[in-house]
């Protein structure tokens, strides 16, 4: 019987020991809240062991042993790494199960890989349900160890509509902390285009609340399909105490944990293009200057103008420019996990990462497939956007995008996500774009020369001097 050791019972925690204890897992059980890992146990029966201490929960494990940390990420991932590396031998394995920043996994790896100990990253998407029922499992580390342990994170995992489990090695490495990174800074780019969508229906056009919520059902169960469509569906459905719709009673404030900004980060540093990304990352750091805002609206008025166009036109429009914009933001996440793929020399198939995000995962939606189709036939595909399937469902609805945003703009509503992924599509396909008189500028303060058309290697000019205390074209 296949046996495994969890430090961190909190509700992820608990939860995938119960997945776990289900598929025939015999479990050691530790948590450094008293009395966390005895009530766990008791609620597993014969197939959960508490134990007091981190030594205790190594020596419940028979060699090679393999411990699954659920534990904040930072300082308490490396405190409980320390915990266990004295008592663990060589052969022995660490599984990082929480959202860590992939540069601190492979810090880990190399730290525990002098004791012989191997490390490995997981990223486990999905949320408390997730972890009870079926989560997708991006993994990354040492293939052979993880050919070992991967029957029985297949079998917890999630399931595609296939039937395949969404539990894959994505990488060498840190790839599946990585991977995991980005599929948070997708989802919050997703989060951010049906929000805005709901900006758009609600307090633009006016829509009634259950006009927007029969909308979105319709929606999740076509094109638009997906897990964070149908949480949109489940919002609208909630009822407060009084009748009313609960989410008119939720503070206009969105919080984040840190993935976003890794994402938004990442992007920089290796010189991505992925402004959805990042802007969704910079709408909620918007979203938290509430009583700014509340002061700025008070002082000099809200732009928003009334709506008197084709009520159901939009409509139309935005549920084809909200297609259009996901899309384009799943090209951007995988555009990133490429790049920085190519640096580390991980391994990552992109093919294999859109089938694990299939199911069980929070971005999981119909579009994944047709992008696992894309990666497949063309392995080396350098952007989704030059797939000539998924091109043409973006610029299907290329009018009625354009329209979305063009409506939004002149009435004062802000759709951040929706217009950098617009401007990423328009600037990805323009032959000559601005950057030439950046290059000039560039040149003149700093002389950090540029390129000519037909003429290798870097170049300088003698800028004419331009006198700005006389009026053009004077003496």
């Amino acid at each position: 019987m296949t046996a495994l050791g969890l430090m961190g019972l909190g509700v992820m925690g608990a939860n995938l020991a119960r997945n776990l204890a289900d598929h025939g897992v015999q479990l050691a059980l530790y948590d450094p809240a008293a009395g966390v890992a005895q009530h766990l146990a008791q609620d597993l029966g014969s197939a959960g062991t508490a134990c007091a201490t981190p030594e205790a929960l190594v020596a419940a494990l028979a060699a090679p042993r393999t411990i699954f940390l659920l534990v904040p990420a930072g300082a308490a991932t490396d405190a409980a790494i320390e915990s266990l590396l004295p008592h663990l031998a060589a052969g022995d394995v660490i599984i990082d199960g929480g959202n860590a920043f992939y540069r601190d996994t492979a810090r880990r790896q190399a730290a525990c890989g002098a004791s012989g100990v191997h490390f490995l990253g997981f990223g486990v998407s999905g949320g408390a349900e997730g972890a009870r029922h079926g989560p997708a499992i991006m993994a990354g580390g040492d293939r052979t160890v993880l050919e070992r342990l991967a029957p029985t994170f297949a079998a917890i995992a999630a399931k595609a509509p296939d039937g395949t489990p969404c539990f894959a090695r994505v990488g060498d490495g840190a790839a599946g902390h990585f991977v995991k990174t980005v599929h948070n800074g997708i989802e919050y780019a997703h989060m951010q285009l049906i929000a805005e969508a709901w900006q758009l229906l609600r307090r633009l056009l006016r829509l009634p609340h259950e006009e927007v919520r029969d909308l979105f059902a319709r929606w999740a169960r076509g094109a638009l399909s997906s897990f964070l469509m149908e949480c949109a569906v489940r919002a609208l459905d909630t009822m407060d105490k009084d009748g009313t719709p609960l989410i008119e009673h939720i503070v206009d404030t969105a919080e984040q944990k840190g993935t976003g900004q890794w994402t938004a980060n990442a992007a920089l540093e290796y010189g991505v293009a992925a402004p959805s990304l990042a802007e969704a990352v910079h709408a909620r750091c918007l979203s938290a200057l509430k009583d700014m805002r509340l002061a700025m609206e008070a002082s000099v008025g809200a732009p928003t103008m009334a709506f008197a166009g084709d009520v159901k036109a939009l409509v139309a429009a935005l549920e084809r420019a909200l297609l259009s914009a996901n899309i384009t933001v799943l090209a951007q996440g995988f555009a990133l996990i490429r790049a920085v793929d190519a640096e580390h020399g991980w391994g990552v198939d992109p093919a294999t990462v859109a089938r694990t995000w299939r199911g069980g995962c929070i971005i999981r939606s119909t579009l994944l497939e047709p992008i696992a189709e894309a990666y497949a036939a063309a392995p080396d595909l350098d952007n989704l956007l030059r797939d000539r399937v998924l091109w043409r469902r973006v610029t299907a609805g290329d009018a009625e995008w354009r329209q979305v945003v063009v409506t939004a703009v002149a009435h004062g509503v802000p759709v951040p996500v929706f217009s950098a992924s617009l401007a990423y599509v328009d600037g990805l396909r323009t032959g000559r774009l601005w950057a030439d008189m950046i290059a000039a500028q560039r040149d003149i303060f700093g002389q950090h020369g540029f390129a000519r058309f037909g003429s290798p290697g870097r170049h300088h000019a003698d800028w004419a001097t331009l006198d700005l205390t006389s009026p053009a074209g004077g003496s």
